[in-house]
């Protein structure tokens, strides 16, 4: 009984690692096809021959276009698949775990540098796609909600550690992280300035701490 037990265990868990490899294949592929051709011109079926899977299974795994877009993100965001939050994931709780305002705001641009470098393209579709399609200008919108709903985390974590420069509250303190570490600024820097990672997340803590920090 215990070795029908462990072949069947071992069997679904190859099965759930297949179906996994078979859904981040589809992501790229989505990912691939959204920036050469635009999400509006991109097709279930196209992103089902670009993984070289079935279209249906494109359909079972995502449901529509906007789930793949959707996922896609959360993907993105995260680094994987797994479903963990984005603020109990390392990186997060890493800065969490700091001992001063100075070396949180240090891991916090290090971590967020990393997150941008995977999902700012996601966001880059998005901006694109929600010009033409209120359901993912409306997703989009949520999404950098719950963005600053991250930082607003973020700031309570220094706030825990120290005070900030006299005259900034904690919502004024979200709001300036916020902006500060979003897409846009991270785009402007890297791709229009040419900046490379390390000067960008240089320049990210250096300016936080000098805005936030006595």
């Amino acid at each position: 009984m215990a070795r029908v037990k462990a072949k069947r265990s071992y069997t679904s868990t190859l099965r759930q690692e297949q179906a996994s490899q078979t859904r981040l294949r589809i992501l790229d592929a989505a990912q691939r096809l959204f920036s050469d051709r635009g999400y509006g011109a991109t097709t279930m079926e196209s992103i089902a021959a670009e993984a070289g899977v079935a279209t249906d299974t494109v359909y079972a795994s995502f449901k529509n276009k906007a789930g793949v877009l959707h996922r896609l993100l959360d993907v993105r965001v995260g680094g994987d698949d797994a479903p963990v939050a984005l603020l109990d994931r390392e990186g997060p709780q890493k800065v969490r775990a700091e001992p001063s305002q100075r070396a949180q705001v240090a891991a916090f641009a290090a971590d967020v540098a990393q997150i941008l470098e995977r999902a700012r393209p996601v966001d880059d579709i998005m901006r694109g796609a929600a010009a033409v399609d209120p359901e993912i200008a409306a997703f989009r919108a949520r999404m950098h909600g719950l963005r600053y709903d991250n930082m607003r985390r973020f700031v309570s974590w220094l706030a825990a550690k120290g005070p900030f420069r006299p005259g900034i509250g904690e919502e004024e303190a979200a709001a300036i992280v916020w902006t500060l570490a979003g897409p846009e600024v991270n785009r402007l820097l890297r791709t229009d300035r040419g900046w490379s990672r390390e000067r960008y997340v240089a320049w990210l803590a250096d300016t936080l701490v000098r805005t936030l920090l006595p």
